[in-house]
């Protein structure tokens, strides 16, 4: 089995800080389509999130199966199936125990994606990571995936290190479905100085 892992905000929705309200969530331009594409081609699709806002106090940890169910509204009109939704509620700097700790799950630390292949008995070498940030691109290069990144200005530091060099970058979700569909010629990545 094969999967693509999606970080959710600033890759599969647009970036809006600590939210869950459903009606606040917006797909990116392009992912409803390209996750189709991918789904069809025989990936199984996860979503890979760290979401501190409930260490912190912001939301409830319940507040994210309305995301997950809203998420799933708004990728069905793709015929797009979402196979889990798997989020690390965590952060060191927390104010809510038992969220307030350090832990495997939380990006770049490739818990989450690890357990994912567990439960669903997929092979990280013919599965990718997409997300926006390089710690997106770190947790799946340690899970053993190959990593897409999607620059859309949200990674700001472009901190190098031994998994965060993504094998792509690209600037659009056709691209991503292009590319590992193998429907392109694509340019392996390198970081900007």
């Amino acid at each position: 089995m094969k999967a693509i892992f999606i970080d959710k905000d600033g890759t599969l929705i647009r970036d809006v800080p600590y939210n869950v309200h459903p009606d606040r969530l917006e797909l990116y331009p392009g992912a409803g389509e390209a996750l189709s594409r991918l789904q069809r081609a025989g990936f199984r699709l996860f979503v890979i999130s760290n979401q501190s806002g409930v260490a912190h106090g912001y939301f409830p940890e319940a507040a994210l199966e309305q995301v997950s169910e809203r998420l799933a509204e708004l990728l069905a009109p793709f015929g797009v199936r979402i196979d889990g939704f798997y989020y690390c509620p965590h952060h060191p700097a927390g104010s809510v125990a038992p969220y307030a700790v350090a832990c495997d799950c939380r990006k770049p630390e490739p818990g989450l994606i690890r357990r994912a292949m567990t439960e669903n008995g997929i092979e990280p070498a013919g599965s990718w990571m997409i997300g926006d940030i390089l710690n997106d691109v770190e947790a799946g290069g340690r899970a053993g995936c190959r990593t897409l990144l999607l620059d859309n200005g949200n990674e700001t530091e472009w901190v190098p290190g031994r998994y965060r060099v993504p094998d792509y970058i690209i600037s659009h979700w056709k691209e991503a479905a292009d590319l590992i569909g193998g429907r392109t010629e694509a340019v392996r990545a390198s970081l900007p100085v």
